[in-house]
């Protein structure tokens, strides 16, 4: 990693001088733009709308659009004489329960190392802060930006976390909130029943980009010039008519794959529990389909690679 901001954590009277790096990295594939033709790059230029001149990035301002549709220009200059009072320094305003911070305003993960002789004061306000049970609320800016951020103890590091202002969070208004729905109490205990079934210590390394690693197998299988294989996708449910019946039939699925249990082992099982939710006359169609699964090979759908 390589440090992006140097400054200093302001707690009081003490000052603890910190390199900032980014905690976390995108790990998508990238593409670039080509004519489809012969692979060309597309390359852009940045010209004036007015005189219709290309404009080298040298000549390039921030430009702020009125209502009326008239633009104010913004130059380097304007943008230093800001007064953004916590430039170079991460100011700790108070201390507060981790829980009562919503995740929704985290915005962006970074790690904190302690420079030159900081890292005595570093360690000190990490295992206080760590045996408080609380997380700093900080000011800092980053990029010409002042933002609101947590300073929080992952792994015996600093982890700061910028956040978005109260003003930034959008409000969930949405009509069903408005409405009266109408839950069973049998309903919400078997929904209560999925949710055991299903609880487990979270490990994040049971999960993976399935979708960027299908991705990098279709790249390279044109690089070397093989044909291209897709599995069928499975088939997705739709919303269930009988909400008793599906929530039954997904706490005994999850109560069989908790035992082991594979899921290929029943199809039919579970194609006649989504034919219950739907009425006796798609409950014989789903289970004759179901038996005709059991029976039939699978198949793969092929394409080539261009």
């Amino acid at each position: 990693m390589r440090s992006i901001w140097k400054g200093a954590i302001s707690f009081g009277l003490v000052t603890i001088p910190v390199k900032l790096y980014s905690a976390t990295e995108q790990k998508d594939v990238t593409f670039h733009q080509v004519h489809r033709e012969d692979g060309g790059r597309i390359k852009y230029k940045r010209v004036c709308s007015i005189d219709g001149e290309e404009v080298p990035y040298s000549d390039i301002a921030k430009g702020y659009e009125l209502a009326t549709g008239e633009m104010v220009v913004l130059t380097d200059e304007d943008f230093a004489d800001l007064p953004l009072t916590t430039s170079r320094r991460i100011d700790v305003l108070q201390f507060t329960p981790a829980d009562q911070i919503d995740p929704i305003y985290f915005a962006k993960s970074y790690y904190l190392e302690p420079d030159g002789q900081g890292a005595k004061p570093y360690v000190l306000l990490r295992d206080a802060l760590e045996r408080s049970g609380q997380v700093a609320v900080v000011k800092v800016a980053l990029r010409q930006r002042e933002s609101l951020a947590a300073l929080r103890v992952r792994d015996g590091v600093f982890v700061l976390e910028t956040m978005l202002w109260p003003d930034e969070i959008r409000e969930a208004d949405f009509g069903f909130l408005e409405e009266d729905v109408d839950v069973r109490p049998q309903e919400l205990k078997m929904a209560e029943s999925l949710i055991e079934t299903m609880v487990a210590d979270f490990d994040p390394t049971e999960y993976k980009d399935a979708y960027r690693e299908a991705l990098q197998e279709v790249i390279e299988a044109k690089v070397a010039g093989k044909e291209v294989v897709a599995p069928e996708a499975p088939a997705e449910a739709g919303p269930a008519v009988d909400l008793m019946a599906a929530l039954r039939a997904s706490v005994e699925a999850a109560k069989r794959e908790r035992q082991g249990a594979p899921a290929a082992k029943s199809p039919g099982r579970a194609a006649k529990a989504k034919a219950a939710a739907s009425g006796p006359a798609a409950r014989k169609a789903a289970s004759d389909g179901a038996d005709e699964e059991e029976k039939a090979p699978k198949k793969r759908k092929t394409r080539r690679s261009a």
